[in-house]
């Protein structure tokens, strides 16, 4: 698949890399096409990847990940352009000060990014574990979980199958409005990690009987 990757932190740079090795055709949207960082990125890849522009990197892809910091979601899918009828995956998370949820009230994240992206179809997925468990998910104690949540069903598909691939166990846990209970559950990670000291080595999993 075409997957156009927009930001290329420690999130953005892990999930295009992984999906360019499991053979994805990955494309890191970015402003500066000259940014070093960016550019060593890329060059550490063993797959198809390669920088571009939002724009450029969005027009043509399948799916699209938005990999930003909250705050600057509006402005990357500004940049982006029209999605609509595009696969979109919010991986943010909305965090606010003091470890708070920055989303509106009977809101989500993902739900204002489905606002910023009109006729996009838009899933919450891989915002519950850090960075370091997105690139190597394996546990001697079982495959961790990633919650998706999104409206239409023949794009939920595409987005659980991306998930698993990865080596998680995924789940579909409904409508998109149900990133409203994603979100705080990805921010108990964040809590654990950072208040608790508990690092940053760790996912949940489900027990079933």
């Amino acid at each position: 698949m075409k997957i156009a990757v927009i930001g290329t932190g420690s999130v953005g740079g892990t999930l295009g890399r992984r999906w360019a090795e499991l053979g994805h055709d990955v494309r890191f949207g970015v402003r500066d096409l000259a940014d070093a960082a960016a550019k060593a990125l890329v060059a550490r890849i063993k797959g198809t990847a390669r920088l571009a522009s939002v724009r450029d990197a969005t027009r043509d892809a399948d799916v699209v990940v938005l990999a930003t910091p909250y705050a600057a979601n509006a402005a990357a899918l500004a940049a982006a352009g029209d999605l609509a009828g595009k696969i979109l995956i919010d991986v943010t998370n909305p965090i606010g000060a003091n470890f708070s949820l920055a989303a509106p009230a009977n809101s989500s994240g993902a739900e204002e990014v489905a606002k910023l992206a009109p006729g996009a179809r838009v899933y919450k997925a891989m915002n519950q574990v850090g960075f370091e468990v997105m690139a190597d998910p394996a546990f001697a104690a079982g495959t961790p979980v990633m919650f998706v949540a999104g409206d239409d069903a023949a794009g939920k598909r595409v987005v659980l199958d991306l998930v698993s691939a990865l080596g998680f166990e995924t789940i579909d846990a409904g409508e998109l409005a149900i990133a409203r209970l994603i979100e705080p559950f990805a921010m108990l990670w964040i809590h654990l990690m950072a208040r608790r000291r508990m690092g940053r080595d760790f996912a949940f999993g489900i027990l079933r009987r």
